[in-house]
């Protein structure tokens, strides 16, 4: 990663001319949220909006059937990538990527969001930057994976020049495949001085010697949000329709799961209602004696 960092920072300052506008990529994202969005919702959107320069974020989107009239939103903004974020139900939100206007299209479940207010993490990056997209290696042993791979990067990876950009290259997204989720993670690129050696004859000796004209530094990593982990679930040939060309079978949605949990809490009063009954049956049905002091006799 550190030689990675170098050589892209080296390429930055080589090329002053990438900064004036002349970019060989032209590519814009158009975010839409759609009605529903609950206030969490919106900052992540927010958050997303603010590390990708070269975004557009619309108003919301108020047909959840009509999709492809993203694609006639898109041509209207000059955009050539829609991030698509759908609510339901007032709690779960699902992410559609998709390449206008001949596709691919991507729908992702997100879960386990966390903005950057909620982390309080101590990092921090320059607002307007560029950021260095790395991949888990699993990105390149399934066709579908390889497909996801550059949506993302061609979604969130901040052409040289774009506007409203920097000329800096200072955070890095990491995108990682576990238990097959895609978890989304932004860490600060932190430079920081080598530290001083001491000699054998006990004299300290700098890193760097003031003949040099570049210092040696330390590349370390520190994580400044927002977090995410992102579950497939289906990918479409087309952008917003077409034939389906991959479907995660593994996949249940949240409304499922919420409606098994009420069928299993329900199952529980069934079964003591049944267990009253088997006991009346056991007594033969026979009613228990009164009192006449009772409540059920004195204001029958």
């Amino acid at each position: 990663m550190g030689g990675a960092y170098k050589s892209l920072s080296g390429s930055e300052k080589a090329d002053p001319a990438s900064a004036n506008g002349a970019h060989k990529q032209k590519s814009r994202v158009l975010m839409v949220p759609s009605r529903g969005v609950t206030y969490r919702h919106r900052h992540m959107i927010d958050d997303l909006n603010s590390l990708c320069p070269h975004s557009r974020k619309d108003v919301k989107f108020d047909s959840k059937s009509k999709l492809y009239e993203l694609c006639e939103m898109a041509e209207m903004s000059n955009c050539n990538n829609v991030l698509y974020f759908e609510a339901r139900k007032g709690q779960d939100l699902y992410m559609w990527m998709s390449r206008v206007p001949n596709g691919p299209t991507v729908k992702f479940h997100c879960q386990n969001m966390h903005t950057m207010e909620e982390l309080h993490f101590v990092g921090n990056c320059l607002k307007g930057s560029r950021p260095i997209l790395s991949f888990d290696s699993a990105f390149d042993k399934e066709p579908f994976l390889k497909v996801t791979k550059q949506l993302f990067l061609q979604t969130f990876g901040v052409p040289e020049g774009a506007r409203k950009s920097k000329p800096f290259i200072d955070h890095v997204m990491a995108f990682s495949i576990v238990d097959g989720k895609i978890w989304l993670r932004v860490y600060q690129i932190n430079e920081t001085e080598a530290k001083a050696t001491t000699g054998e004859d006990g004299e300290t000796e700098k890193a760097s010697s003031k003949s040099r004209t570049t210092k040696e530094t330390d590349i370390n990593l520190v994580e400044i949000g927002p977090r995410m982990v992102l579950t497939p679930i289906i990918c479409q040939e087309g952008s917003f329709g077409g034939p389906i060309i991959y479907e995660n079978k593994e996949f249940v949605s949240p409304n499922q799961v919420r409606s098994d949990v009420r069928r299993q809490q329900a199952g529980k009063h069934n079964a003591r209602s049944d267990q009253i009954v088997e006991r009346l049956a056991k007594k033969g049905g026979k009613k228990m004696p009164t009192d006449a002091l009772d409540t059920r006799e004195l204001f029958a």
